[in-house]
Order: C-alpha cells, then structure tokens, then sequence
C-alpha cells in the first residue's frame, strides 16, 4: 500500500515539475519574441503616431489606451470634465481678466490633451479669439506633433508662430516619442525647456540616473513656466523659472526681478501671476522624493500580464491601482492608505478654499478703492500683497498633486498666502476708511454665472464662437492632418 502511494505522489511531482518547466520554456520564448520589431520606427524624423509604436509595444500601447477612461472618481479629484469654476466659483473672481475665468476643467488623461484644448472656451483662432491670438508655445505640452515641428522649423521660427497656424499640425495627443528614443527606446527629453532649467541651474540633463529621468519625461511638461517674449524678438518661448531653485519663492522673486507678469486684474489693478502645474518642483520637496520613488514608481508601476513584466502606461492617479503601486512600499489596509491621503487632502483643500475666498473679496474691495479715488500710491502695497496672496494660493492648487505629494510644503504655502491675504485688506479696510467709507463691501452672490456675468464676460458669445470655431475651423484642420498622415503611411 505504502509503495502505491508513494509511486502516485512521484507521478504527480514528475507531472508537476514537467509541466513547470514547459510553462517556463514558454514564457522564455514569448519573452525572446515579445518586443522583437515588427516595423521600422523611423529616426531621420519624429515618428508622433503611437498606432505605430504600438505595432511594436502593443501592452504598453494598449494600457496607455486606457488614459481615456473618465470614470476615476475621489472626493477632490476626477479623471472626467468636472466644471471647477462651478465648483469653486471664486476662482472666476481670481482669474478676472484672464481666460481661465471663461472655463477650467479638472483635466482628463493623456489621450485627451488635444481635444480638450480644442475644445476648451480659452483657445480659438484669430477670428473668434477676443483675447488676441494665442502663441504657438500653448501647444507645448499637448503632444508629439510639438517637438517634431520644432525640429522641422527650428526654435525660433516655431514659437514665433500663432496657435491657430499650427491647428493642423497639432493632432497626436501626448504619446510615445514625447519620451522615449526610437533607437533605443531610452527615456529621453524633447522639450528645450528643461534642458535649459537644468542649465542655468549649472546641471547637465543628459548625466542624470535612470530613475531621475523617470520623473524628468514627466518634468518636461509638469512643471511651473512662463512664455518668454525676450528671448527671440517675434518669439514667445517657453522657460521654466527655475534661475533661482525650483520652490514657489524662487519663482516668485525671478519674476519679480524681470517685472514678468501674465496679465493685469480689471478689478482691483494688480499685475498677476498664473500658476501653471508646479508638480515636479512640489514633489521634489516631498519624503517620496528623498526616498527616491520617481513619478513613475507611483503612477506608471511595472505589471505582468503573459508573464511579462512591463510599464503601466494607462498614467492616473495611483489611489486607482494601489495594488500594484502603493503596496510595493506599503503594507497596510487599501482603505486606511486611501483614508490618510483623503485626510491630508482635505486639509490642505479647507486652506486654500479659505485663502482663495479671502483674495476674491480683496480684488473686490481693492476695485471699490479705486473708484472711489484711491491713489496708485496707497494701493501699491496692497497690489503687491494681493498678487503674492493669490500666487501662493494659485501655486498651491494649480500643483494637482501637491496636497498629497507634499501636503506639509503645500500647507505651508497655503498659510504664507492666508498671511498676505490679511495684510491686504487690512490695508485696505484703512484706505477705504481714510476714502470715507465705513462698512463692509457690497459682494456679489458668488456662483459661476453671476461672478463671470460680474466681470464683464458675455458667456453666451463666448459659447457660439467656440461652436462656430469647433464647427468650421477645427474640422478643416482634421481634414489636413489626416491628408499629412496619410502620406506619411505611404
């Protein structure tokens, strides 16, 4: 009996150990065969198809596909269309003057970039655009279609273009050859701009590690920058401000030293900043990147799929698939890691929300000053705090990341702000004192459509341009590009 058993227990090894060795054979041959080329990806130009990259990289290809999913939800961030300015009405007073006022989005993924900036109330061509006509530097960051028409037309001649004159070119959404090297498939930088931040900081780009440039593809375009008119007479490069470090204060005072500002508030006067999306230099200051955990340790995590081990490149938030991203490091409950991360982002939100209430209502009553003949000379002071405030609050949240990447530096800023905000109208609760006026400001009920109506927008006109533009511009420029590609392909 005991011989039965123990020739039963041999078969069943020897059938086990054979069919392990012919899974592990297999998996060695799809390994060998699994990112051989099956077509050429050219190098004499940029390749801006990922359709095409992806005949070679069909998982990664197929998991960025997936940056077209809208259905992550938390409760302050969203991968779909959430209106902002209806959900936070004062940013419509913050940014008066300023097409942001028009509309603002919390932004999609990847695949969405140039649709959304297409679609957007900000962008039109020269016919519809009140604002004047927009630079070609608002393509930057939107695709791979940027950096081959700089290599086509040169720096200069390509930011001395309108955005509207490049309509037709700019049609691949964020992809494959915005990072990576055909040749090699090496992450690599096509944005001149980091190059040069690295420079003036006295750092060569090209002697970083490989886990540093896991988060210098994404610096390329997450970052803070201005649109440079100085540099190339005709031109409007994109610069990072980065000439004194990369925190808010070192931006702020390069600003301030070159008298930069993006435009100037038709209420209270104030010459304004606007924050782009500091979130490298946020997350730069943060334990994970002390620790050195890069932005695609979190947000691009390895994955096996076939037993291959490859990139993630369906890029969203990592609260979404902490299984593979937060749990390499971290081993507690998925619902408390997620709760803690909600808990600092409320925190920091109930900042900024009070911050930017605060610098609304300066704006407001600084408009009240002048009209009632306030000299330049008081309100100088003022102005300065008011856009100071207004900086740090905009540095804060145009970060979208910041409140979990470096909750302590972002509260800090926060705070920083809430500090300039009161001297602001503290100063001008004595101004308006010394005007005659005793009383509180009159406010306007702050929900979107009230507050643009406030500022002199007309958002009805604003929609049937953007549906005339999007009706008769746009479809010309797909036309174009489609005939472009088409060539290509042949």
């Amino acid at each position: 009996m005991k011989n039965w058993v123990f020739f039963i227990v041999t078969i069943i090894v020897v059938f086990g150990l054979g069919w392990l060795i012919s899974n592990i054979t297999d998996r060695k041959a799809e390994a060998k065969f699994a990112y051989k080329p099956k077509v050429e990806i050219r190098t004499d130009k940029i390749e801006p198809r990922d359709s095409i990259w992806g005949l070679n990289y069909p998982r990664q290809y197929q998991s960025y596909m997936k940056t077209a999913d809208t259905t992550y939800r938390s409760p302050f961030r969203s991968s779909g269309r959430l209106d902002a300015l209806e959900h936070e009405p004062d940013l419509v007073i913050l940014w008066a003057g300023y097409a942001f006022s028009k509309d603002y989005n919390q932004p999609r993924g990847h695949a969405y970039a140039i649709q959304d900036l297409r679609k957007t109330l900000r962008t039109a061509s020269p016919k519809f655009d009140g604002d004047g006509p927009m630079p070609s530097a608002c393509w930057e960051c939107k695709g791979p279609d940027v950096p081959r028409m700089m290599q086509e037309l040169g720096l200069p001649e390509y930011y001395s273009k309108k955005w509207s004159d490049l309509g037709s070119e700019m049609v691949n959404s964020i992809g494959c050859a915005d990072c990576h090297d055909p040749k090699t498939m090496n992450l690599t930088i096509t944005r001149p701009a980091l190059v040069e931040a690295f420079k003036v900081q006295g750092f060569d780009i090209n002697k970083q590690s490989h886990q540093e440039m896991r988060n210098l593809v994404c610096a390329q375009c997450h970052v803070e920058y201005y649109f440079d008119k100085n540099k190339v007479e005709g031109s409007m490069f994109v610069v990072f401000p980065w000439h004194n470090g990369m925190t808010m204060e070192g931006a702020e005072e390069y600003y301030d030293k070159i008298g930069f500002y993006d435009w100037v508030h038709p209420l209270s006067k104030a010459k304004m900043l606007k924050a782009q999306h500091p979130d490298y230099e946020i997350y730069k200051t943060s334990v994970h990147a002390k620790r050195g955990v890069s932005c695609a340790d979190c947000h691009m995590p390895y994955k096996s799929e076939g037993g291959q081990k490859f990139t993630d490149h369906h890029i969203g938030s990592p609260l979404a698939n902490v299984e593979n991203s937060c749990f390499v490091c971290h081993r507690e409950n998925a619902n408390d890691l997620i709760g803690d991360v909600y808990e600092r982002q409320a925190k920091v939100q109930e900042g900024t929300s009070q911050l930017a209430r605060q610098v609304a209502i300066a704006h407001i009553e600084a408009k009240k000053a002048w009209d009632l003949g306030a000299t330049e000379a008081q309100m100088a002071p003022i102005l300065a705090n008011i856009r100071k405030a207004q900086w740090r609050w905009d540095y804060s949240v145009a970060s979208h990341g910041g409140s979990f990447h470096a909750p302590v530096e972002t509260q800090r800023i926060v705070n920083s702000g809430l500090g300039y905000a009161r001297d602001a109208r503290l100063g001008l609760s004595k101004v308006l004192s010394k005007l005659g006026f005793e009383g509180e400001v009159p406010l306007p009920e702050f929900k979107k459509e009230v507050l643009q109506a406030y500022i002199g927008l007309d958002m009805e006109k604003e929609r049937a341009n953007k549906k005339e533009f999007l009706n008769t511009l746009v479809p010309e420029w797909i036309k174009k590009a489609k005939e472009r590609e088409a060539k290509m392909s042949n």
